[in-house]
Order: C-alpha cells, then sequence, then structure tokens
C-alpha cells in the first residue's frame, strides 16, 4: 500500500513536523506495526525518520530536553504499549511528544518558552536541584490550565483538536489526562516508590504484608490514584502477575465476584494487559524463529493462565472472557507456525488442552526439536518443569 502513496508527499508531510513530534510519529508507527496493524507508507517514513534520528544522533527523550524534566516525576508509569492499550495505571511514551507539543506550541506557548530558557541553563549549569524546581513550577500551571480548560466541551474540543496535530491517536487525550492526574499527586507517588524495595522477588509473607500496608495507606490519602501506585509496585515485582494478590488476598473468598467487588479488582485487568503483552513476544519470536525466547516466554504464559484460573467462576466473568480470547490467539499464531513444517511432524496443538498449562513440557520439547542448538536445553527445561509438578503435586 506505501507503495502508492508518492514519496514527496510523505517527504513534504515529515517536513512541516517539529522533531519531538516526528520522534512521536516515529514511536507510534513502530508500535503499530509490533501490534500487526497495517500503516500506509511506513516503509517510506520509518527510513526517512530513523536516518534522521540516526544522523542527528539525538531523540525526543534524550537527558538533556526540558521535556524529559517535565515528565519525569511520573516516568515510572511510562510502557511501550499503544496508548489504546495502556490501562488506566499506565502512560504510553507514544504519547509524550504530542502531549509535549500540545503544552509548548498551543496552550502555554509562551511561558513554555520561558520554562525551556530557564531549564536549559539549569541543565548546563548541572544544578539538579533548580531543575526539579523549575519544572514543578512549570507543572503546576499546566495542571492549573488543563483544569481549566478540560471543564468545558470546548475546551475538551479544542484540546483533542490540538492533539490531533501531532498524532493521528484519538486514545493520546486519555494519556494526557492520566498524565495530569498522576502529576497532581507526583510527589506521593514517588516516596511511595522510594518506599519499595528496588525488586521483589515473591510477594508473599511478610513483603506481602508490608507492601499491602503502603499500598492501602497511600490509596487511603489519594483513592483516585490507585492505578499508578499498582503500576509503581508492579515494575519492582520479579514476577509480574503476582500483582493479582492484592486483590484475591482482600477478597472475601475465590469466586471471580468476590475478587471483582475490591478496591483492588483492577489488577487482575493489569495481569491480563501482561498476559497481551507476552502474547505480542510470543509472537514476535516465532516470527523470527527465536525458539528458545519463544519457549522462555511461552512458560511465563502458562503461569499466569494458571495463576489466574485459581479464582473461582473466572470464565463467567470479562475477565475469564478476555482470558480465553487470549488464550485462543496464542493458539492461533501457535498454529500458524507449525504450519510451515513438515506435515508429518507432530505436534501438540490439535486440542483444547494445549491451552493447559499441563501441556507446556510437550510444547516446549515440540519447539525446543526445531533447532539444533535448543534440544539440549529444552529437554532440560522440560525436566525441570516435570519436577516442578511432582514438588506441587506432594
Amino acid at each position: 500500500m506505501s507503495g502508492k502513496i508518492p514519496v514527496d508527499e510523505l517527504q513534504a508531510y515529515l517536513g512541516r513536523l517539529t522533531q519531538q513530534a516526528r520522534a512521536s510519529l516515529l514511536v507510534e508507527i513502530e508500535r503499530k506495526l509490533l501490534y500487526g496493524e497495517n500503516v500506509p507508507g511506513s516503509d517510506i517514513m520509518l527510513a526517512q525518520l530513523r536516518a534522521e534520528f540516526r544522523k542527528s544522533g539525538q531523540s525526543g527523550d534524550r537527558a538533556g530536553n526540558p521535556s524529559r524534566y517535565f515528565f519525569k516525576p511520573i516516568e515510572a508509569l511510562f510502557v511501550d504499549r499503544p496508548s489504546e492499550l495502556a490501562h488506566s495505571g499506565q502512560i504510553s511514551r507514544g504519547s509524550l511528544a504530542a502531549i509535549w507539543e500540545l503544552i509548548s506550541q498551543v496552550l502555554l506557548r509562551a511561558m513554555a518558552d520561558d520554562y525551556c530558557e530557564k531549564m536549559k541553563r539549569a541543565i548546563v549549569a548541572n544544578n539538579a536541584q533548580e531543575a526539579r524546581q523549575i519544572a514543578a513550577g512549570f507543572q503546576s500551571k499546566v495542571i492549573k490550565t488543563l483544569e481549566v480548560t478540560l471543564s468545558s466541551p470546548q475546551g475538551i474540543e479544542g484540546v483533542r483538536s490540538g492533539l490531533g496535530k501531532f498524532t493521528s491517536s484519538r486514545a493520546s487525550f486519555d494519556d494526557l489526562k492520566k498524565i495530569m492526574s498522576a502529576l497532581r499527586v507526583g510527589d506521593a507517588l514517588a516516596a511511595l516508590g522510594e518506599a519499595l524495595p528496588p525488586k521483589i522477588e515473591n510477594l508473599a509473607g511478610e513483603t506481602f504484608a508490608r507492601l499491602r500496608g503502603l499500598l492501602d495507606a497511600f490509596v487511603a490519602k489519594h483513592p483516585e490514584a490507585m492505578p499508578f501506585a499498582l503500576t509503581i509496585v508492579a515494575t519492582r515485582l520479579a514476577t509480574r502477575w503476582q500483582l493479582m494478590r492484592f486483590a484475591t488476598e482482600a477478597a472475601r473468598g475465590r469466586n471471580a465476584d468476590d475478587v471483582a467487588a475490591t478496591r483492588y479488582a483492577i489488577s487482575i485487568s493489569m495481569v491480563l494487559d501482561h498476559l497481551d503483552d507476552k502474547r505480542v513476544a510470543l509472537r514476535h519470536a516465532l516470527k523470527n524463529n527465536h525458539i528458545l525466547i519463544a519457549k522462555t516466554v511461552l512458560a511465563e504464559i502458562y503461569d499466569i493462565e494458571h495463576a489466574l484460573a485459581g479464582i473461582n467462576r473466572l470464565d463467567e466473568s470479562d475477565w475469564g472472557r478476555r482470558l480465553d480470547q487470549l488464550m485462543t490467539a496464542i493458539a492461533g499464531d501457535l498454529q500458524t507456525e507449525f504450519q510451515t513444517l513438515p506435515e508429518n511432524t507432530q505436534h501438540v496443538l490439535g486440542s483444547r488442552a494445549f491451552h493447559r498449562r499441563s501441556s507446556a513440557p510437550a510444547l516446549v520439547t515440540y519447539l525446543a526439536g526445531k533447532s539444533r542448538d535448543a534440544l539440549a536445553e529444552g529437554a532440560a527445561y522440560c525436566r525441570g518443569l516435570v519436577g516442578r509438578g511432582h514438588r506441587s503435586a506432594g
């Protein structure tokens, strides 16, 4: 499709964009392609944008950029997911350049110019404290401006129209609102992050009790910011799906309705989002014939499914329906991969039982068999899974 679009028109379009907007466009195109979406003219635009940023050695997210300091207090919430797929505790990095352009070119142009000049002087002087103070002052002005602007339908439409000049994603408006909400409680989120361990190997026992206390205290003061707090906790978890324990441990029972009634119910949706990320990672690994990576990701997928299956009557809930959709999509991707093999090759994708975690060892063996170098490691991995199964049964 891209061949039908005149190259000169695309180049003229790119030439009309600011550097920040071009950086945003590059990120957005790459993310859409990663998620299998068709982007007309993507090959031409990617080639020009990548060449430009390679040549300059710069990006919209470089450490010395004033916009980086503006967003820094909430950078723990940024994810490499498209805005449309970011949950209420996440902010898509792909939206940041467009939102900064809206702020600096549309909403508060004069104030933004003044902010950038002051910030650049602080950066050159290597004065981190002054830089934080300058950023905090401008953040306060932006929040107040957005609160007034978004209080009317006309203001909302104006902001949507302004964002439309810098990104084609309408969901970036949601990211803007999340940025405004997160900046309001930026100090509290930073304090929560400082109180958390750098890495949490297992969210259980005393560790869980301590983190639950920290989270309960935060949510009591900032209930509207609870998804942000959960996102920060999730970034510290070695095993991301354990985030769901905040909901399951707070529930009266193990039924999906009981879990849904807790204040931390959104953690289940967050775990499902994590499963979706693993689905994308598996598809990418299979597409590039990275069998060992596919094996590892697939094992993580089954661990997540197994954990979610511990919620009773899950299949009667929206969570269960989404889990089924994700696992069906994963099976479809694997089926596509298996169809590239000789017809007489045996595999385990013949029934619905493939979706259950118990089939993982057989599937891993099959995947490893596709690669001579992976065969020995795959056999050892399967023995480990079987041994773990015996220990769990005991």
